[in-house]
């Protein structure tokens, strides 16, 4: 085979076992010593483009193109440089090659084999090249995939057939607070919440299990590891196999935290806005005949002689006095103006509701005041801001009122793009049955005639109106924390404001 031969030449059984090769699925290479290309199969001509094979001798596979300038050469020149000795020589998996079985970018595996030479001629090497283009594009396509599990913004959680977690996306981590490691072979109810009745899990398994669906889908309450109640929107899918048989479910949960808190405040803000109408009515309803009975009694006080008469009228002057009280509360909830907006800074509102109230405290509470030392610049009324503080101040020092002792601090920071005010005090703190109605109109813990019920209604509104949010919760060592957060002022918002 090193000099050409006619085809007359070569016997019949040669010619079938050429034909027989041409024909297979696989690219064969027969190379000489030098390089030099003694034969090769019709299937690696098609790959590289040709319409025929090389004639014996006719190149070097050096020269051609889809021989070189990738691992392909290199796994060649490796065969070539080591004497061939007979047998395998090593092998290289997924060799990149251009042109190719897929006809574009191509994969092949290649294995080498030294052949002895026949009649005293030099050894030669055998390269099989088979197409590997469909595993690597499986292969990208499962790395693709996987980069999408890894870098998704839902949780997804992925189990098999008995319902025993395989893995959990970083999204599952920060959701619920669980690292992958404490997932793994554990199942899905790690996270499961008590609002989630065994009845729910019933359809789910029974749509899991129909084999006419395989899916099921639906909202679900669901916990973290802290006991927090994390609302989901839950989709879970049967993955099958070529036969149609379910070897592992994914599940992937769209966190509803943020859209139901958003879904609380649109409810509220449409219940303040009809009270505040309500209350628009009824305050104006009722001024005019407290008006009248505080007048009557204020003459009958300053007129009567007798002393039960007397007591009596003061009596229904302070009454009257509470009801007024009321009424202004009512006023200043439905009034409430559209912010007068301007630069200010939250420190500096913070130290004059301190200041304002400096005098209200027992000697006893220590009133704490955190702030960075430089400016905390944001867009707002100064007047209504102080307002709110100053709300969250007095309910602090009425929570500490009873043992007349204790400690309230008052911090401003800046987190992210936004401004924090918090005020927490050392007091009892707030009741779980209370927390979800604190911001609610006219609802108070306060005894009868203290208080309204409106103060922290109208701080919502206020804080609300200026973009901004206001939370509240319990502190773990005992006491509670009110937290209003607002949007710093953009960097071309100017400076804030002088102090008033």
């Amino acid at each position: 085979m090193v000099g050409r031969r006619e085809a007359n030449d070569v016997p019949e059984t040669v010619r079938a076992l050429r034909s027989l090769l041409d024909q297979a699925p696989v690219g064969l290479l027969l190379v000489e010593r030098d390089g030099t290309i003694a034969w090769e199969n019709a299937t690696l001509a098609r790959w590289r483009g040709a319409s025929r094979p090389f004639a014996d001798g006719a190149a070097n596979f050096r020269d051609v193109p889809f021989l070189t300038g990738s691992a392909l050469a290199a796994a060649i020149e490796r065969g070539l440089a080591g004497g061939l000795p007979p047998g395998p020589l090593g092998s290289t998996p997924s060799v990149a090659v251009v042109g190719g079985p897929a006809g574009g970018p191509s994969y092949v595996d290649v294995s080498l084999s030294g052949v002895p030479g026949a009649d005293g001629r030099p050894p030669r090497l055998i390269v099989v090249l088979v197409d590997a283009s469909s595993r690597e594009q499986e292969r990208g396509r499962a790395r693709l995939h996987y980069e999408a599990f890894l870098t998704s913004s839902n949780a997804i959680e992925v189990t098999d057939r008995d319902g025993v977690l395989v893995d959990v996306n970083p999204a599952f981590e920060r959701t619920y607070g669980y690292s992958r490691a404490e997932c793994l072979g554990r199942r899905p109810n790690l996270v499961r919440s008590r609002r989630s009745g065994p009845e729910l899990y019933e359809r789910m398994w029974a749509d899991l299990l129909d084999p006419g669906r395989g899916h099921w889908s639906g909202e679900i309450v669901n916990r973290d590891r802290w006991g927090r109640e994390r609302p989901v929107f839950l989709t879970i899918s049967a993955v099958k196999d070529d036969g149609g048989t379910t070897t592992h479910y994914v599940g992937v949960a769209v966190d509803l935290t943020e859209h139901k808190t958003w879904e609380r405040v649109a409810v509220h803000s449409d219940r303040l806005a009809s009270l505040g109408q309500l209350a628009a009515g009824v305050a104006h309803e009722i001024n005019t005949p407290l008006a009248n009975v505080l007048l009557v009694a204020e003459s009958l006080r300053r007129r009567a002689s007798d002393p039960w008469t007397r007591g009596r009228a003061e009596t229904i002057v302070a009454q009257v006095e509470v009801a007024g009280r009321i009424v202004r509360g009512l006023l200043d909830f439905a009034r409430r103006s559209e912010p007068q907006i301007a630069s200010v800074d939250l420190t500096d509102v913070a130290r004059q509701s301190v200041r304002f109230l400096g005098g209200k405290q027992s000697a006893n509470v220590e009133v704490e005041e955190r702030a960075p030392s430089t400016p905390v610049p944001i867009l707002g009324d100064r007047s209504q801001l102080m307002q709110v503080v100053t709300n969250l101040l007095l309910n602090a020092y009425d929570a500490l009122e009873t043992a007349r002792e204790g400690r309230i601090v008052v911090e401003v920071r800046v987190v992210g793009e936004n401004a924090e005010v918090e005020v927490r005090d050392s007091g009892p703190g707030i009741p779980l049955d209370v927390l979800p109605h604190i911001f609610e109109p006219f609802f108070t813990t306060k005894p009868e005639g203290r208080g309204t019920g409106l103060g922290l209604a109208i701080c919502h509104g206020i804080v609300q109106a200026h973009g901004g949010t206001i939370a509240a919760r319990n502190m773990p060592g005992g006491g509670a924390s009110f937290v209003v957060r607002l949007p710093l002022t953009p960097a071309s918002g100017g400076p804030p404001a002088p102090a008033a």
